[in-house]
């Protein structure tokens, strides 16, 4: 058990709710950042009803004031930030060619330059006390690319190599930083994309579809990527940095 202060980004709902639930069932102290304050403060609230604790926290990532002061609105409410998950991301489905540079400043400012963001604006006082664990959360799509997905997975692929080159910046300062990459995850964001212009019926065909490409048969869970994040994030995992680890059900095996 720890009681350590983690900041989990985009943890309202999906998988940022899941890792934000083992987090808090490890025993560290969660800061739930969404940008949907509303939803954050119904997920703290859920998170921490058998015990553990958490609050909620306004960021958009996409803003260097919003992220410093949701960082200072941490420290004031917990303490110092000594984990950090930058999960917040948002994609959409579609050919390269019907994308525009608009989709892609969005794809690049939420998925990667907010996790640039967040990571400079808690990383100095981590480098100070000499103790951090940073997790960013990827995507099997960066590992491997993803058909639709061609910008989000660049971004992702963008992430991976972030990760590891600040790993090797860090490593002699109590520094670690990793990367988890779900598979196909069973969420409110990705039904919403398989059931867009489509109809629920040929959604469900989507969402069965990759299902049937996992090796496990099934999509993950928000509670399946949880509990490899708190791994990265304890302290037995001090000797283990700038690595990349699939949750995929063994869709990605390298």
């Amino acid at each position: 058990m720890t009681n350590r202060v983690a900041l989990v980004t985009g943890a309202a709902q999906g998988i940022g709710r899941g890792i934000a639930a083992s987090l808090v069932e490890a025993g560290f102290q969660v800061a739930v950042a969404d940008l949907n304050a509303e939803a954050a403060a119904r997920t703290a609230k859920d998170i921490t009803a058998a015990s553990g604790t958490a609050i909620p926290v306004e960021i958009n990532v996409t803003d260097t004031a919003s992220v410093r002061s949701a960082v200072e609105a941490v420290e004031a409410g917990l303490g110092p930030v000594e984990v950090l998950v930058n999960n917040a991301g948002w994609d959409d489905f579609m050919p390269f060619v019907a994308t525009t540079e608009e989709f892609w400043d969005k794809i690049l400012d939420v998925n990667f330059k907010g996790a640039l963001r967040v990571t400079q604006a808690v990383l100095p006082g981590m480098l100070e006390r000499r103790f951090g664990r940073i997790v960013n959360i990827g995507s099997d799509a960066g590992r491997v690319g993803s058909s639709l997905e061609a910008v989000y997975s660049g971004a992702k692929g963008g992430i991976i190599a972030f990760t590891k080159t600040l790993a090797r910046e860090v490593a002699t300062k109590g520094v670690t930083v990793n990367t988890v990459c779900p598979g196909p995850t069973d969420t409110p964001a990705l039904r919403a994309f398989a059931q867009r212009g489509d109809g629920g019926a040929d959604a469900e065909k989507v969402i069965a579809g990759m299902a049937r490409a996992v090796p496990m048969k099934r999509l993950g869970t928000p509670e399946d990527v949880g509990p490899a994040v708190a791994f990265f994030a304890s302290d037995g995992a001090g000797f283990v940095t700038g690595q990349t680890l699939s949750v995929s059900g063994g869709l990605t095996m390298a």
